[in-house]
């Protein structure tokens, strides 16, 4: 398919630095304490056909996942929460911290990302990404850290995101052949127009040297997923070329430029230029850097039905920066509805902490935006 044009490409990044509007974002969840390697988010949202909106999400304490649990308990606590009120608010009605979640003698050392998606037959299934503490296979065994796992993906079922039992916990992918990509944790689960599940994962390799973006498939008719890609896009050349980790896909509203044209995809991915923070050149020009846990945010887009092709519209520069902090803006997620989108991330405050924040973009403006109106 024909690529995007400069135009549409210029109206989309209006449109997606006005949904992820930093100075207008609001707290909706915050953090366990208000200081630096504490926050909120790595979760997504997902309406039931009731209209209740559930979003899942994890509570991360202060740590350093690369070292272990040495700096800290890291990530602490997964949870589910509902809003009855368009997205406003929300209550938290399921939660499990790591022992609930750790399996024979698999003790769960961390939590991060997590996903809700509706199957086919109406039960609900909730992604959850944790490291456990498995060996590192023997080609690398000696380049594992102490207090530190093997970071892999599982899954509970249950009839709504309110009934999920930790019982059904089980294994969905778990990597140890290739030690490249050795850790897949941050699942990001949607259907493909033909009906299959897609779950976008990001990998790290043993070395904790950078951040990939794959994919794995569950075809309709099958149970379990199959890996198609270990990197369904590289890695940017600037302020992303350590980590381009996806985090969520929103399909365009088919308003303004995209009105009559086949459905467009923007996916949302958090890039850094490096994994450590690197002191700077004080007599430099300041950019954002991101870095480990600090990442910042950019996005491709591409047509729903090429999946995995895709173009990136951040490639100089991120597209989100928090003011504060860090500048950490990442782990985005979206929900389209009849009023509007909701847009949720995690966003650097000015004492460290990330919330996970909100901010809503009716869909009058989205048309405006879209049409050049605005």
């Amino acid at each position: 398919m024909a690529m995007f044009s400069d135009h549409q490409r210029k109206l989309l990044k209006r449109l997606l630095r006005e949904l992820l509007n930093q100075h207008k974002a609001e707290i909706l969840i915050p953090a366990e304490k208000p200081e630096s390697g504490f926050w909120f988010g790595g979760g997504k949202l997902a309406m039931d056909q009731n209209g209740t909106i559930w979003l899942s999400g994890r509570y991360r304490n202060a740590g350093d996942s690369r070292t272990g649990l040495e700096a800290g308990v890291r990530g602490a606590e997964c949870a589910v929460f509902c809003s009855d009120d368009g997205g406003r608010h929300f209550d938290k009605v399921r939660s499990w911290r790591k022992a609930e979640l750790s399996v024979g003698n698999q003790e769960v050392i961390s939590i991060e990302g997590t996903a809700l998606h509706q199957m086919a037959d109406g039960r609900w299934e909730l992604f959850v990404s944790s490291e456990r503490n498995i060996g590192y296979p023997d080609v690398v065994k000696n380049y594992q850290k102490p207090g530190t796992g093997v970071w892999r993906i599982d899954r509970m079922v249950g009839d709504s995101p309110a009934m999920l039992e930790v019982q059904s916990l089980e294994k969905v992918l778990e990597n140890s052949e290739h030690p490249e990509y050795l850790h897949i944790k941050d699942p990001v689960a949607y259907d493909d127009l033909d009906g299959n599940t897609i779950l976008i994962y990001c990998s790290h390799p043993f070395s904790w040297s950078s951040d990939n973006s794959g994919y794995a498939l569950r075809q309709s008719n099958r149970e379990d997923f199959s890996i198609q890609s270990w990197e369904m896009v590289p890695r940017g050349a600037t302020w992303d070329v350590a980590v381009t980790r996806i985090t969520s896909r929103l399909v365009v509203p088919s308003l303004g430029v995209f009105a009559d044209s086949e459905p467009v995809a923007v996916y949302f991915y958090d890039g850094a230029e490096c994994m450590r923070n690197h002191q700077e050149n004080m007599r430099a020009l300041k950019r954002p850097r991101g870095y480990s846990c600090e990442e910042i945010g950019g996005a491709f887009v591409g047509w729903a039905r090429a999946f995995p092709e895709m173009e990136r519209l951040s490639k100089l520069e991120p597209l989100f920066t928090s003011p504060w902090g860090s500048g950490a803006s990442r782990y985005v997620d979206c929900l389209v509805k009849h009023e509007g989108i909701l847009a949720i991330w995690q966003q650097s405050q000015k004492d460290g902490s990330q919330p996970l924040v909100r901010h809503f973009l009716p869909m009058d403006v989205v048309e405006r935006i879209l049409s050049g109106k605005l």
